[in-house]
């Protein structure tokens, strides 16, 4: 690398800061320099690359195409800087095992099991961050996280955690559907699904029914789905993992399975080295999945 064909590191760390906050004050509080510095060092890469980087927009800057060309380069290249540095400082230093997964998995698959990963691992600190959006694992320091889909994601290690199957779910005592030639004729209040929840809403297909159409009716979280199933109050579609506890106690009775072609919860790491805390929390869901025998593949 000829670093005389590269500009300063100070001008596009200005630029970086000016992007992501949108504004030269506030890019000149974040690295602690004055608004004429940044503004200084934005004019500098505009004469350097021939053409404009961000213009005024209301009270901020907007990005150019070339703006925003540049600040997704640098936005990687700075993250990957940060990625390398914070490894090697970790490598003598223990910290959190931060979790990223979905608040389905957590409430009905993960929280029922994660005791037995404590009990064994005292000393190793796991941080779960529930959430329905999908975490980008550099940028917001995230060890491994839990998605559902089909193990597609540029850039990432997937391997499967649970069965790729799925459930349609009552109780015992709910009378209006016994099979699955019944769920034509059931309307949305019948259905219950959790905020966000792409699974429930991409199994429909499988099974006939388009929730876009039909509707359903939705609540906060998992948690109070199943609740809201075990009470009779209708059915729901569940990953067969996450219910198979219910199943075999008699507090739901499963209306059909189907494969979910594909679709299921996945372990995603980036590729390269994981603290010794997250190899041995990965390391645990592989095991625990197996024994149960809910994993699917290279477990």
């Amino acid at each position: 690398m000829d670093w005389k064909e590269i500009p300063s590191l100070s001008a596009l760390r200005a630029f970086d800061a000016l992007a992501r906050l949108g504004s030269l004050s506030a890019a000149a509080r974040d690295l602690n320099v004055t608004h004429a510095a940044i503004s200084q060092h934005l004019r500098q890469l505009e004469s350097e690359f021939g053409e404009p980087l961000a213009r005024r927009e209301g009270q901020g800057m907007a990005l150019t195409e070339a703006g925003m060309e540049l600040a997704a380069a640098l936005g990687d290249g700075f993250g990957r800087i940060a990625e390398g540095v914070t490894r090697l400082r970790d490598r003598n230093r223990v910290r959190p095992v931060v979790v990223a997964l979905t608040p389905s998995f957590a409430e009905s698959w993960l929280m029922p099991r994660i005791g037995g990963f404590w009990a064994s691992h005292p000393d190793v600190e796991v941080r779960l961050v529930p959430g329905i959006a999908l975490a980008d694992l550099r940028r917001d320091g995230i060890d491994l996280a839990i998605r559902f889909g089909q193990g597609n994601w540029p850039g990432l290690e997937a391997e499967p955690v649970t069965e790729n199957r799925f459930s349609v779910v009552a109780a015992p005592s709910y009378d209006k559907a016994r099979s699955l030639a019944d769920l034509g004729k059931l309307k949305a209040h019948d259905w219950f699904f959790s905020t966000g929840s792409s699974e429930q809403r991409l199994w429909g297909a499988v099974i006939g029914v388009n929730f876009e159409t039909v509707g359903a009716r939705e609540l906060a979280n998992n948690g109070m789905v199943v609740s809201a199933v075990r009470a009779g109050l209708g059915l729901s579609i569940q990953a067969s993992a996450l219910v198979e506890p219910d199943i075999r106690s008699g507090q739901m009775v499963r209306l059909y399975e189907g494969d979910g072609d594909g679709l299921g919860y996945y372990i995603v790491s980036r590729p390269g080295s994981l603290s010794p805390g997250a190899r041995l929390f990965r390391q645990w869901l592989r095991r625990t999945a197996r024994a149960e025998g809910a994993g699917k593949g290279p477990l």
